[in-house]
């Protein structure tokens, strides 16, 4: 890497273009720019997630799946030079199993919040939807890896059920959708 990023304010986006690592340059506004951002976005969601109290094995796996949104991000930025394989995805499987374990079974929907850092995690969720839904639209116009698409599915099916067991690590219990309340409730 040496020097490489030394030299931060470069001024060559100035007019709107921006350079990929292949060398070419695109707009600033095309979808692989915006799919770019959107996982960059979550991957600093998730640096705030980290700033929470949480068992020491999720952070850990937050931890490498920080690394694994920065590779994304290469990928993205590298057309055609895939970094996220299938064994990456079977890893996200496999603590998608191990965790969801410790959760009981649902029979409504799950608001976000009850602990903050639960909180914090469903808004991981969110922006790894959007992220996955940016790499979707890519990839009906580009060529992505595969193991990308899914590895982005898989995981936010984790960040939801990590914000589960975030709420048991907190004490809290989910908040569950309740669709016939009183709308007295609201005056």
């Amino acid at each position: 890497m040496g020097n490489r990023l030394s030299k931060i304010t470069t001024r060559t986006g100035d007019q709107g273009m921006t350079g990929l690592g292949d060398g070419s340059r695109i707009s600033k506004d095309h979808l692989r720019i915006h799919a770019m951002g959107d996982v960059d976005e979550l991957n600093s969601h998730l640096g705030v997630l980290l700033c929470e109290d949480m068992p020491d094995a999720l952070r850990e796996a937050l931890l490498s799946i920080q690394h694994d949104l920065f590779d994304i991000g290469g990928e993205l930025c590298i057309p055609g030079h895939p970094f996220i394989s299938e064994q990456h995805v079977t890893k996200l499987d496999g603590l998608i199993e191990t965790y969801n374990a410790h959760c009981s079974p649902l029979k409504e929907f799950i608001l976000p919040g009850g602990s903050r850092t639960a909180a914090i995690g469903h808004v991981c969720r969110t922006v790894c939807r959007r992220a996955e839904r940016a790499i979707v639209t890519l990839s009906n116009v580009e060529e992505i890896n595969i193991a990308t698409r899914q590895y982005m599915n898989r995981l936010s099916d984790l960040l939801f059920i990590w914000s589960r067991v975030l709420n048991q690590y907190a004490g809290k219990t989910d908040l569950l959708w309740q669709k016939d309340r009183a709308l007295s409730a609201l005056t």
